[in-house]
């Protein structure tokens, strides 16, 4: 039976440590970037749109998930769409906006970046860069973003493996930057009533294996506004050191991923059911 050269499992012995692993480094890489910490005791709450559309938008959904207690605002600004009709983002505008809305509410921000060409600008206004579901294997991406000073989050491609995924943050990481988060996002299988299949089992997976903080988007990982919250207090539960999702002020009116978006006051509910989760295994989410 052929077996992989990466030798990323368990079972292994690692007679060479990749930087990613636990075997180089036992303890777990704590992130931090303007005031916040991932990989702590606290379990971080990423949220907002999943595209800027406007000024309104942004601003009334950046102050209602930080009343929420959202410690990081999450936004595209650069949209990668399966579709080329479909809204692609505002650009170079959307980052300012993002930045403003960061300015008014305090909250880092987290955006994506999709192209090499894209980094340094994304990084004049970004907290943290994040690369992907879509390019995750975009080597020359990581190997640009590993350059860069800012953290990444970097998310799992939708059809790679655990090893794919620990061996594309070894790419950022050969570059001189650890500062990476990895996001479990949900994967394509055979299962057609999710967007994707949520693999928590990922979480204690990562965690056994890797030194970097792992979160999770329960947006992503089902498309059903309904199963977020569900999802999330899983995540949570399994281990996860943060969740990132999507809130929108209209979800019915949202550009992008309306049906997965949660809504303001759905949010906040959701927030006092994960505080409990937290709680129950160790954990914290701070209140606003």
């Amino acid at each position: 039976m052929e077996t992989s050269s990466c030798n990323i499992s368990p079972d292994n012995d690692y007679s060479n440590p990749i930087r990613v692993s636990r075997k180089t480094k036992p303890d777990t890489t704590v992130v931090k970037t303007g005031g916040v910490e991932i990989g702590g005791a606290e379990v971080i709450i990423i949220a907002g749109p999943c595209a800027v559309e406007s000024h309104e938008q942004l601003s009334v959904t950046a102050h209602a998930v930080k009343s929420g207690g959202a410690r990081m605002l999450r936004g595209g600004a650069f949209k990668p769409r399966s579709s080329p009709y479909t809204f692609q983002g505002l650009g170079e505008e959307g980052l300012k906006m993002l930045r403003q809305a960061s300015l008014e509410t305090g909250l880092p921000v987290v955006t994506e970046v999709m192209d090499t060409r894209q980094v340094a600008l994304v990084g004049e206004y970004a907290d943290i860069l994040q690369v992907g579901s879509r390019n995750m294997q975009n080597y020359p991406l990581l190997k640009e973003v590993g350059t860069q000073k800012k953290p990444v989050l970097l998310k799992r491609g939708m059809m790679a493996t655990i090893e794919e995924f620990l061996l594309a943050a070894e790419y950022i990481l050969n570059q001189g930057n650890e500062n990476v988060i990895l996001c479990e996002r949900g994967i394509r299988t055979f299962e057609p009533s999710t967007r994707n299949t949520l693999d928590l089992s990922a979480v204690p997976m990562l965690k056994h294996l890797t030194n970097l903080p792992v979160i999770v988007d329960p947006s992503h990982g089902t498309g059903l506004r309904w199963m977020v919250p569900v999802m999330a207090k899983a995540a949570v539960a399994a281990g996860a050191d943060g969740l990132i999702m999507e809130v929108h002020y209209k979800p019915e009116e949202a550009l992008c991923d309306g049906h997965q978006s949660l809504a303001l006051n759905e949010f906040e509910t959701m927030m006092a059911d994960l505080r409990k989760v937290a709680a129950a295994v160790g954990r914290e989410i701070r209140l606003p």
